[in-house]
């Protein structure tokens, strides 16, 4: 079994910074990628951020620049940390992590999503 346990969303005025830190926990064996994806009402989920096990990252477009992703391989945690919010990143923010577990299994894993508004 293994949970992937999301936190820091919230509202926060247009402008303004968020941290977003996703905690995975359980039967893991070892963690490749993890990373972010987001979706906003009536929208398709989409991939804002990924981070290899050997700290390569990738970002969509829109938040270049803007949102920096990391993790801490000793506690098995990614971060979001997000700048210059802007109206248009309000969305649920969902962590993801493809990981092996300990039965030799790799499986990807989702988090429940935290709810991040951008809104004055």
């Amino acid at each position: 079994q293994v949970q992937l346990v999301e936190s820091g969303g919230g509202l926060v005025q247009p402008g303004g910074s968020l941290r977003l830190s996703c905690a995975a926990s359980g039967s893991i064996f070892t963690i490749y990628n993890m990373g972010w994806y987001r979706q906003a009402p009536e929208k398709q989920r989409e991939l804002v951020a990924v981070i290899s096990s050997a700290g390569s990252t990738n970002y969509a477009e829109s938040v270049k620049g803007r949102f920096t992703i990391s993790r801490d391989n000793a506690k098995n945690t990614v971060y979001l940390q997000m700048s210059s919010l802007k109206p248009e990143d309000t969305a649920v923010y969902y962590c993801n992590s493809n990981l092996r577990v300990t039965s030799g299994a790799t499986v990807r894993y989702w988090g429940q999503g935290t709810q991040v508004t951008v809104s004055s």
